[in-house]
């Protein structure tokens, strides 16, 4: 069965695609609209996060963690999922529906997370040793180590998403891959509760769904398989 959110028969060129998806007002609308609403959503996680960080929280028992002897893997960690994010895009450029309501589904994603963080206070695991992302540093929580933002793992979540995203078996398997040791990363570093990692990827799936069924009939010539 075709996989593909766009057009059946495939763009030869990533210009010949984006110039056929731009002939749809609908698709120039949204392609203009959400990367403003990602870059928003974001703003408001970055302030969110920091509020979390300064909140008391539970500690939760976890018999996994309690079995593993912490280890850093930062370096491991962030090099699969900067590696994961630049494939992706080089992958959904060919495919500019996908790309766009992929960004949606991530937005949607972000809100689920800060929806159910909300929530569900907790404390740092035992033993964690905090995953500092110089770049999430840097720009979204001015040089603060977040280690409370736990449940669920974004990390996680993300590579999951893409793999969602990926056309084509070669690349949802090469995603697949990532986000398995991504989430063995981060529960080495106890950087999450198992049960953030094991729920990450069904938070992935309802934001891609919830977005994908808003336009499963809102562009022309689209089709997701069931």
């Amino acid at each position: 069965m075709t996989d593909t959110l766009d057009v059946l028969r495939r763009p030869s060129s990533v210009a010949a695609a984006w110039r056929e998806a731009w002939s749809e007002q609908r698709f120039r609308a949204e392609a203009v609209i959400t990367p403003v609403a990602l870059v928003a959503v974001l703003a408001v996680m970055a302030r969110f996060l920091t509020w979390v960080e300064r909140r008391p929280g539970v500690l939760l028992p976890d018999p996994v963690l309690a079995l593993i002897p912490p280890r850093d893997m930062t370096w491991l960690t962030f090099g699969l999922v900067y590696v994961g994010l630049l494939t992706a895009l080089a992958v959904l450029l060919r495919h500019p529906r996908r790309l766009v309501l992929g960004a949606q589904a991530y937005a949607v994603m972000v809100l689920f997370r800060m929806a159910v963080m909300a929530v569900t206070p907790l404390e740092a695991p035992p033993r964690m040793l905090p995953l500092q992302d110089p770049l999430v540093q840097v720009v979204g929580t001015g040089g603060e180590v977040l280690t409370r933002d736990l449940f669920f793992s974004g990390h996680t979540a993300t590579l999951a998403l893409l793999t969602m995203l990926a056309p084509g078996r070669f690349s949802r398997r090469f995603f697949l891959v990532c986000t398995a040791l991504v989430a063995i990363c981060v529960l080495w570093q106890h950087v999450h509760y198992t049960v953030d990692v094991l729920v990450a990827p069904f938070f992935a799936f309802a934001s891609r769904e919830l977005v994908f069924r808003l336009h499963r009939r809102g562009w022309r010539g689209t089709h997701w398989p069931e």
